[in-house]
């Protein structure tokens, strides 16, 4: 009698297989809700930091470039005359105007055009947002405020 005591007790000291398999299921499930919001997160600080660059962080270098030349860079000189001169007008080119020029969250470059055709600034600068396609619904520009 002693002895069936002792596996009496062993046996509900240990853990059955369901048990195991409903924490198995539960951890999963928090770790799926975990991943899920953080990856809402990261798109949101990665829309964020486009938004900031082509709203604010642009805006002065573009309106230094404008002052010192009397125009915003053509479409051909892009983004990069605020940080190298373009050919014939380097005589009035006071840049660097921003020191460098970053690719957008998802690694890609921001397009530009001048003169404008969205944005009321004069000029338009905007990231292709997480697809990488120019003109869709995810393009983060200056005309979306």
């Amino acid at each position: 009698m002693h002895i069936s005591k002792k596996k009496a007790h062993a046996a509900r000291g240990a853990f059955t297989l369901i048990e195991i398999l409903l924490a198995i299921a539960m951890i999963s499930i928090l770790a799926t809700i975990v991943v899920t919001n953080i990856d809402k997160t990261m798109t949101s600080s990665q829309t964020k930091i486009a938004e900031t660059f082509v709203n604010s962080s642009l805006g002065t270098p573009m309106m230094t470039f404008k002052l010192a030349i009397g125009r915003y860079p053509t479409t051909e000189e892009g983004i990069s005359a605020l940080y190298k001169a373009p050919e014939g007008i380097s005589d009035r080119w006071n840049g660097p105007y921003i020191k460098t020029i970053p690719l957008d969250p998802w690694g890609n470059p921001y397009q530009y055009r001048y003169p404008a055709q969205k944005s009321v600034e004069g000029y338009d600068v905007w990231s292709m947002g997480p697809d990488g396609k120019s003109d869709t619904d995810d393009d983060i520009g200056n005309w979306k405020k």
